[in-house]
């Protein structure tokens, strides 16, 4: 996942200001501060925060909040965008990751990890989904047809959206192998990605691209020579400020081809990238360097 968002210093006491006068407010007034609330939920994007406890810890305050003013606001693109991007993150750095974490020694409750971590993918979908279909009606069913030309068309301005609804999408089938419906979606997943990166290859610093790699890489039929290609693009893209395509390389094509030395030099350049002093990417790479520093240590175990 590229990013990890969780609410700036100072945002609570922001948002609790305007929750008072929504409180105080009559109906128009009401509307009026409830766009304010969602434009500052949506204004969080990401953090410098580097404490990956806190943020795990504000995360809930904040997608709880979010999802709520989302319901009252269904037609607020930015903040339908940081809600399913929220629940995505949330779902791959704090839950299915702490699910592989104490598999070895808990299989039972990393299976209700993984459950939950399922359910909240298939959360962020459904609000990437539902806003791409308030913005155009009868976006599923386009997307779903057999027909090329009748694909829906995304303006540069929905490809966040598409983003997180595919990205989401693909966690959600990678824990739900064992329910064909849902892994019978991948196709609509992957062509959402594609039609994405049509309208902006290099959105969010490759991670549009490391995504197309990896639906490549994992499934069937797929090219790998394509998805080294993409991968590779996707770290040019990044220019070195991103651990998130290097994570993408190791494991969705190093580790499966058998080659170590590849593995663990990514691992290696993942840990080396230095985050610039407020860098929005500060909290996605400390993510990914916690990632390659348990996976450096389950090597032996890998190959």
């Amino acid at each position: 996942m590229t990013t990890v968002r969780s609410p700036r210093r100072g945002a609570r006491p922001a948002i609790a200001l305007l929750l008072v006068g929504l409180l105080l407010g009559g109906c128009s007034p009401r509307q009026m501060v409830i766009g304010g609330i969602a434009d500052e939920l949506a204004a969080q994007g990401q953090s410098a925060e580097p404490d990956l406890d806190l943020a795990r810890e504000a995360s809930a305050f904040y997608l709880k909040l979010s999802e709520s003013i989302l319901r009252q606001q269904p037609g607020h693109r930015p903040l339908a965008e940081a809600v399913a991007g929220g629940f995505t993150q949330y779902a791959y750095a704090f839950v299915a990751g702490e699910a592989e974490q104490i598999e070895a020694r808990d299989a039972r409750a990393a299976q209700r990890l993984r459950q939950r971590a399922a359910k909240l993918y298939q959360r962020a979908q459904r609000h990437a989904l539902q806003a791409l279909e308030q913005e155009h009606p009868g976006f599923a069913r386009a997307l779903a047809s057999p027909q090329p030309q009748d694909w829906p068309k995304l303006k540069p301005e929905q490809v966040g959206l598409a983003y997180w609804a595919a990205a989401a999408w693909g966690g959600w089938i990678s824990l739900s192998k064992d329910d064909p419906e849902v892994v019978a979606d991948l196709p609509l997943a992957v062509r959402l990605a594609q039609l994405a990166w049509a309208v902006d290859p290099a959105w969010g610093d490759g991670a549009l691209t490391g995504l197309l790699a990896t639906f490549e890489a994992s499934r069937p039929g797929g090219s790998q020579a394509q998805a080294l290609r993409w991968f590779d693009q996707a770290i040019a893209q990044s220019a070195g400020k991103s651990a998130g395509p290097l994570l993408g390389k190791a494991e969705s094509y190093a580790l499966p081809a058998g080659d170590q030395a590849l593995f663990e030099q990514l691992l290696h350049q993942a840990l080396a990238i230095k985050d610039q002093a407020d860098s929005p990417l500060t909290l996605q790479n400390e993510v990914m360097r916690r990632r390659a520093r348990w996976l450096l240590d389950k090597t032996a175990d890998l190959f």
